[in-house]
């Protein structure tokens, strides 16, 4: 008899244990649904809502997701905190890592801001957001001895990219390396023959 009760318990156990997981993700379902609906109205803290209701700790997508959203609504801190967890569950993240550099620019904290693209940067080597993104950080300090080498590896692996030829150009014009300058501000007309930035280099190196 014991044995027999042991028969049919495992199958509904199982059955019980299934039917659970799909209410789970069903749930998932309809709150990211709702998110996306409620971000799409521009109503950023309904959508957080939406997956606060929901939320598991362990969940990279909520985590990410609520740092996005927190992000729009203004909530820096808070963006912060989820984009770290996010970050944390799943460790080689560019996006996490991307994510979370969003709240920490708009708050300024930007030697935080370097370490998260140089990170990227050990994990991807190539990545040319995150070294034309880490050379306007330079740029911006006017450190152009370290934005010089970003926006190089930039326009070797992309010769024709605007961007990237323009920031190159703004540098080397920096470092005076004028013909160097001269030479790619004339590319990026190239690109874009009337182009306003590319023309007023060139007009200073004259």
């Amino acid at each position: 008899m014991e044995f027999l009760k042991k028969i049919f318990f495992v199958p509904l156990m199982i059955v019980a244990h299934t039917s659970f997981g799909q209410v789970n993700q069903e749930a998932l379902e309809t709150a990211f649904s709702k998110s996306y609906q409620h971000e799409k109205s521009g109503d950023f803290a309904a959508s957080a809502d939406d997956l606060k209701n929901v939320y598991d700790e362990s969940s990279y997508e909520i985590n990410l997701r609520l740092g996005w959203l927190n992000y729009n609504a203004g909530l820096f801190d808070e963006s912060i905190i989820f984009y770290t967890n996010a970050q944390k569950l799943k460790p080689y993240s560019e996006e996490a890592r991307f994510g979370l550099i969003l709240p920490l620019s708009a708050l300024g904290r930007w030697n935080e801001v370097i370490d998260l693209y140089n990170k990227i940067l050990e994990i991807s080597p190539n990545n040319t957001v995150a070294q034309y993104r880490l050379g306007l950080v330079y740029y911006g300090r006017k450190d152009y001895n370290k934005a010089q080498p970003l926006f190089k590896k930039v326009v070797d692996l992309y010769p024709f990219g605007y961007d990237g030829l323009l920031m190159l150009g703004w540098t080397s014009y920096f470092l005076g390396n004028y013909n160097q300058a001269k030479v790619l501000f004339n590319k990026v007309k190239l690109y874009n023959p009337n182009d306003a930035s590319a023309n007023e280099g060139l007009q200073l190196i004259k």
